[in-house]
């Protein structure tokens, strides 16, 4: 049965028509040797599609597994397992990524508290493990009986000592609370303007200006774990460079190929069901028209509520 949705509601949907052109548009197992897999979408399983993606390409790893949960996903589902199980669930195919990546390539890791002990223990045993940032989803159910669970992990690994962190791309803007000036009435570490007295932060590896994607943003689909794509774009900046290649193995609905497109860079995509690779590969096709990340405008990040400001 198809949703009613209120006439306010921006969710990207397709319809059968589109659903049938899209779906032409993505490659399957077998994949013939001589294809290139750049920028495009793999609709397969990771464990048979992993095998294709070239050796030494991908400059950057950002991968979102499913968490140790219980939870569907259109038409597949995952089922929660003990922590021993879901960690060497995760060591089966995450080894398998390690010959696709460049010998100074970066990784990222989505997980929850749950999931991240898990992740920390696999990361370690083949990387070098430098960070662990917590974002906050500001979504969450209460509890009258614990703390609402409003946060996940992404941890941040590297092949070698030796990579590329490019810190100036991500920095946050923030309003200035306390404007302090210097002895000439000047503002100290801070920009005045129309619009507000606003400075430039170096990044944390706490998170606390994302949305996650709702009913009334542009780039919301039904996708049930859906990251935001400025999440993606402060680790696209920070971690690579125009035209390097980014490969995403859980693709989920594209976020990842979306702002590698709208970035500037190339990507792999790897997703098992169907009606997600057919919204990625729609996304992919609205990025064309409209190639603006919500809450980064102007080469920085911008903090929640301050969109009038960025217009």
């Amino acid at each position: 049965m198809t949703k009613q949705r209120a006439k306010m509601n921006r969710t990207i949907t397709l319809t059968d028509s589109e659903r049938e052109i899209l779906r032409q548009q993505l490659l399957r197992m077998p994949i013939d040797p001589g294809i290139d897999l750049l920028n495009r979408i793999i609709c397969a399983d990771l464990f048979e599609a992993v095998h294709c993606i070239p050796r030494e390409s991908v400059d950057l790893l950002f991968v979102d597994p499913p968490y140790n949960l219980n939870k569907k996903f259109h038409n597949n589902s995952f089922t929660k397992m003990e922590l021993d199980q879901y960690t060497q669930w995760m060591d089966s195919w995450f080894k398998l990524l390690l010959p696709t990546l460049k010998p100074k390539a970066s990784v990222y890791v989505c997980g929850d508290w749950r999931s991240s002990p898990a992740i920390y223990e696999v990361l370690s045993s083949y990387l070098y493990v430098h960070n662990r940032i917590t974002w906050e989803r500001e979504k969450g159910r209460g509890s009258s009986k614990n703390w609402k669970n409003a946060s996940e992990d992404i941890w941040f690994a590297t092949v070698s000592r030796d990579y590329y962190f490019n810190v100036e791309a991500v920095k946050l803007k923030r309003r200035v609370i306390a404007p302090y000036r210097d002895a000439d009435g000047q503002p100290k570490d801070w920009n005045e303007s129309r619009e507000g007295n606003f400075r430039l932060t170096y990044p944390s590896n706490l998170w606390t200006d994302l949305t996650v994607p709702f009913w009334s943003m542009p780039e919301n689909t039904d996708h049930p774990t859906q990251k935001p794509e400025k999440l993606l774009a402060k680790i696209i900046l920070a971690s690579s460079r125009p035209q390097d290649v980014v490969f995403d193995p859980f693709l989920g609905s594209g976020t990842t190929a979306v702002v590698a497109k709208k970035l500037g860079r190339n990507f792999y995509g790897i997703e098992l069901e169907e009606e997600y690779c057919c919204l990625a590969a729609k996304r992919l096709l609205m990025a064309e028209q409209d190639p603006s990340i919500q809450g980064y405008s102007d080469g920085v990040f911008w903090e929640r509520n301050t969109f009038r400001e960025q217009r």
